[in-house]
């Protein structure tokens, strides 16, 4: 069963106001001030570190469910980092209730399996057509 997933995004004739339409959802996207936009919405590298942090913590939830591992609220905290002219992200993972070492240790690898983190750990390929 082959599963295509798709967003389409229209960036707008007003500055960097982009409106996205997931599904039956939509969305819109923008720069900050500073960056000649009009902050009518996150950024794409906002959406993208929200991407991952809702697959990690839907991940992990998934996997305690299985697990019958009750660990309440699960907040993953997702950050662009830019030092030494290098860029990389941080994850952030804490629990409502407490946890084990094992737990801890098990979990840990389990968020690395998300699906969106493994996409841009990995090449993921990409075709592009102009229409």
């Amino acid at each position: 069963m082959e599963n295509n997933t798709s967003s389409n995004v229209v960036l707008t004739t007003k500055n960097y106001l982009a409106e996205a339409k997931i599904r039956n959802h939509f969305s819109v996207i923008d720069e900050p001030v500073p960056g000649g936009g009009d902050d009518n919405g996150p950024t794409p590298v906002e959406y993208l570190l929200t991407a991952i942090g809702s697959c990690v913590s839907i991940t992990l939830r998934m996997y305690s469910e299985r697990k019958g591992w009750d660990l309440g609220k699960i907040n993953v905290k997702v950050s662009q980092v830019k030092e030494n002219n290098e860029m990389y992200l941080t994850e952030e993972i804490s629990f409502e209730k407490e946890i084990t070492e094992e737990q801890s240790a098990k979990l840990l690898e389990i968020a690395g399996k998300c699906p969106v983190a493994k996409m841009v750990k990995g090449e993921t390929k990409i075709e592009t057509s102009i229409n």
